[in-house]
């Protein structure tokens, strides 16, 4: 079985990459139930990155992205991450789907969660707190709770938990596949100016091609059955990128299709096992 995590042995060196990772490969079951939903995944990550996942339903997307958080362990394979030493920082936050907010926290409190849980105080937690809360336009609902917000405030609240931990990585699952087309830009150009403010390291999974043209530096579209990396790409639009003027850019389009001929075949593959299996 694969070793998750292999920490930086030589102290102090100067590091271009943050992640590798090594002919990963992940299998569920055992004998003729064995499926492996993962192989031969092997990606670089630069610090302060953002990398985007795009590919058909069932290719080891977000397999791949809890192995990187360790929710899960890899069958085979390696993850390699060089740790910044500052201190007491995570090694990694995700965010999901779903916002995940706890229903009896107030805004606050679920923004301060994962730092009450590394044993800060009350009132350092909400000076920490307060500047996020600033940056996603919420403070004035600090005390609200989270049936009292819209979808997309909500989302905002689960990307400044994630923010304010400081980690040094930052996974998302698929994180505005909820909301509707509006919100959906909003959050991706708040996603922007948070990323653009801290630059983090950034793992984005997303079904939409365009949002991933949107979001990040490249593009790892991924095949099927196993779930491996088909090709990467490289986003050529300079930042910082305004989300509504991006996407009226002809580059964009032309960029888009590239990568939806790409995935297409992958698409229909996957498409046509899962109608096999029915």
């Amino acid at each position: 079985m694969g070793a998750l995590y292999m920490p930086d042995e030589q102290a102090g060196q100067t590091v271009r990459s943050k992640v590798t990772i090594d002919r990963l490969e992940k299998s569920f079951g055992e004998g003729a139930r064995r499926f492996t939903a993962l192989a031969d995944f092997s990606l670089t990550i630069q610090d302060g990155e953002f990398i985007c996942v795009v590919g058909p339903s069932g290719c080891g997307k977000t397999t791949a992205l809890r192995i990187m958080a360790g929710l899960e362990t890899p069958t085979a394979g390696h993850i390699h991450i060089v740790p910044s030493g500052g201190g007491d920082r995570p090694l990694n936050a995700m965010v999901f789907q779903e916002h995940g907010l706890f229903p009896w926290l107030t805004v606050m409190d679920n923004v301060a969660y994962g730092l009450e849980m590394r044993g800060m105080r009350r009132r350092e937690r909400r000076l920490a707190v307060e500047p996020f809360l600033k940056m996603i336009g919420l403070l004035k609902f600090r005390d609200h709770y989270p049936h009292q917000l819209s979808g997309g405030m909500r989302q905002r609240v689960s990307l400044a938990r994630a923010f304010v931990t400081d980690p040094e990585i930052l996974l998302m699952d698929e994180p505005f596949a909820a909301l509707d087309a509006q919100n959906r830009i909003l959050m991706q150009g708040e996603l922007l100016r948070l990323w653009e403010q801290q630059r983090k390291t950034v793992v984005f999974i997303t079904h939409s091609i365009d949002e991933a043209l949107v979001l990040g530096d490249r593009i790892v579209v991924m095949a099927a059955n196993p779930g491996r990396i088909k090709e990467v790409v490289t986003v050529p639009f300079a930042r910082p990128r305004s989300v509504p003027e991006l996407r009226a850019d002809p580059r964009f389009g032309e960029l888009s299709l590239r990568i939806w001929r790409s995935l297409e075949e992958e698409v229909q593959s996957a498409r046509q096992i899962e109608e096999g299996d029915a």
